[in-house]
């Protein structure tokens, strides 16, 4: 039910790509394949970014696309820059370390003049874009394209479809102590945590309490908020459902990169999901259907 079918690079990227890319010319390393368009590239000749900005390529989740491809191809072609005598890619590692490990020997690609500073940026966006990245590794791309390539905070949630204020939140996890960081980073810890912790007096010594006694993000933000307080302060007026529900809309805010609001009477309810641009909700109708942002 997308609202622009076959826009799984994203609107960022498609973007950047019409307005910095060509196709490859007929003297450069491209010269045996046909001019623009999508063409199989063979893997043996495609070399990685050296500067990919993903840290970490999940084993388990390469395994489980390797399968989709060997049973049913690669259904969204990777994108390729001339490198010497073979090609770099631009966006599209998993899928092509997926069709190695499924053992073909070519990929579906579109091959483009990309200057090394459109490249870093594309490879910054697109990992951005997807749904299992870490979030230090999404704020440290969000970073990167502030400081590096001089977008503000409202561009870039333009391009990778997400709203101003998650990118400032995801900003402010790397103001966060080390310990913290990385326990994110290795996934002991969830964004919901990360931002619980933030408000503690002592965010480290909170977040080693949550990892030792499993502690939910609800648990978390309660002693967060306790650990601000005197401790003969009570907290007049906080009623349980409304905590809840605020965490809950923190919850999806975070997954969706959106902002949310829920309603509940004690029975029934409703999900508010706000969006800025078709984009947004563009991306909203992907997520939806299970379609490849």
């Amino acid at each position: 039910m997308s609202l622009k079918p076959g826009s799984g690079l994203g609107r960022g990227l498609s973007a950047l790509i019409d307005e910095n890319a060509r196709p490859a010319s007929d003297t450069s390393a491209a010269a045996a394949a046909a001019r623009g368009g999508v063409r199989e590239v063979e893997i043996a000749r495609i070399r990685p970014n050296p500067n990919q900005p993903r840290v970490r390529f999940d084993d388990e989740t390469i395994t489980e696309l390797a399968e989709s491809i060997a049973e049913r191809g690669v259904l969204q072609p990777i994108l390729l820059r001339p490198d010497g005598d073979g090609f770099q890619i631009v966006a599209g590692e998993r899928r092509w370390r997926a069709a190695q490990r499924a053992r073909l020997h070519t990929i579906p690609a579109i091959v483009r003049e990309i200057d090394a500073a459109t490249t870093a940026e594309l490879a910054l966006i697109e990992n951005i874009q997807r749904e299992d990245l870490n979030a230090i590794e999404e704020a440290d791309g969000y970073r990167q394209l502030i400081e590096r390539h001089g977008h503000t905070q409202e561009a870039v949630g333009k391009l990778v479809h997400k709203s101003r204020s998650h990118v400032t939140n995801l900003l402010r996890l790397l103001d966060l102590p080390e310990f913290v960081r990385d326990a994110l980073l290795r996934g002991e810890i969830s964004m919901g945590h990360a931002r619980a912790v933030a408000a503690a007096p002592d965010p480290a010594a909170l977040a080693q309490e949550v990892i030792a006694k499993d502690l939910s993000v609800r648990q978390t933000e309660a002693r967060a908020r306790r650990a601000k307080r005197p401790s003969s302060e009570s907290a007049p007026g906080e009623r349980r459902i409304d905590a809840d529900l605020a965490a809950l809309e923190r919850q999806l805010a975070d997954l969706l990169g959106l902002k949310v609001k829920v309603a509940h009477d004690g029975k029934a309810g409703t999900v508010v999901l706000h969006y800025s641009s078709l984009d947004q909700l563009d991306m909203i109708c992907q997520r939806l259907s299970g379609e490849p942002i």
